[in-house]
């Protein structure tokens, strides 16, 4: 059930029975209305929600005090011996919720503890139907992660696909390919016949599954070159990694799959928080951190102001200030 309909029902419980309880004795009506705090405080924890929930219906801040002791109370008994009631639903029901915070032991744990001895199911480039159907009938991951192999003989992950877009290629067919080849080595690129509403799971059911594939021997011997619709930037984090780390980016940008990789021996460059500080309408291909140097526009009457980058005129921007504290001689 939503919590919020919950909470709105409960609410409306709560009323009738203080306004009964009321009718018959007003200190009976207290005790139930505490007792009634209480037992919901114990089983759902839910404490904030429900003190103004109390507020509201009895209409009395004098019971305030007593309504935050009993939740307070309730709960602090409650989580000594288990979990809320929705997180005993959430895990009965294997739904992978994390905590706000992770566990201790994670502090001297690193993503490739994390990952196990298990070995990864990926899938190459340029993939044979008959495998991706093997591959998606023997697990149950929503995305597998794409590999290149370069002239060396060397690895290289090149992006993730997801368990819904293979069946969509699966069941449309058009994509199917003889050639083990990707296209950009043949003649050509092949165009993506595809609507992007193809690839949006519907609300009202489940989606594809892979029984409701029915393909023939044929389809199975084809390829298909998975360059066009994988995610070719997907979140990445170095072997070494610190598993708290890693469980602070699950929780906070709300990812479904962590790719871990061996920690890049060279550096393409770095980024710090000025660089994301792009003004309005600035062109995108000369922008300079605003903090190391002073803009000077030079305006012209006949056209449009330009920006002046010469050697006389670019100065720090800390110089620039002592400059003007300077007393005149």
């Amino acid at each position: 059930m939503d919590p919020t309909l919950l909470q709105i029902l409960l609410s409306h419980i709560l009323s009738v029975m203080f306004h009964l309880c009321l009718g018959f004795n007003s200190v009976a009506g207290r005790y139930a209305l505490l007792g009634a705090a209480s037992f919901l405080g114990g089983s759902m924890r839910m404490t904030v929600s429900l003190c103004v929930i109390m507020v509201e219906i009895t209409n009395n801040l004098k019971l305030l005090p007593l309504i935050m002791l009993v939740l307070l109370i309730s709960k602090a008994v409650g989580d000594a011996f288990n979990e809320g009631l929705y997180e005993e639903q959430a895990r009965l029901r294997g739904i992978p919720l994390l905590e706000s915070k992770p566990k201790y032991q994670m502090r001297t744990m690193t993503s490739k503890d994390a990952c196990g001895n298990q070995k990864v199911v990926s899938l190459s480039r340029v993939a044979k139907v008959a495998d991706i159907v093997s591959i998606l009938r023997s697990s149950k991951h929503n995305g597998f992660p794409v590999i290149d192999h370069k002239r060396n003989g060397e690895t290289l992950v090149v992006g993730l696909m997801l368990r819904s877009h293979l069946l969509v290629l699966l069941q449309s067919k058009v994509d199917f390919q003889h050639s083990p080849l990707p296209f950009d080595s043949m003649s050509g690129s092949a165009p993506i016949s595809h609507n992007f509403t193809e690839f949006v799971k519907p609300v009202s059911s489940k989606g594809i599954s892979i029984e409701d594939i029915h393909l023939s021997s044929d389809d199975s011997e084809m390829y298909i070159d998975l360059a066009p619709f994988l995610n070719p930037s997907p979140y990445v984090v170095p072997e070494d990694m610190s598993l708290t780390k890693v469980y602070s980016l699950f929780r906070q940008l709300g990812l479904r799959h962590l790719l871990v990789v061996p920690r890049p021996s060279r550096i393409v460059g770095l980024i710090t928080r000025k660089d994301l500080l792009i003004e309005d309408g600035e062109d995108t291909a000369n922008v300079e951190l605003q903090s190391t140097s002073v803009r000077f526009r030079r305006h012209d009457p006949n056209g449009p102001s330009t920006s002046v980058r010469s050697l006389d005129v670019e100065r720090p921007l800390l110089n620039g200030l002592l400059a003007q504290d300077r007393p005149s001689s």
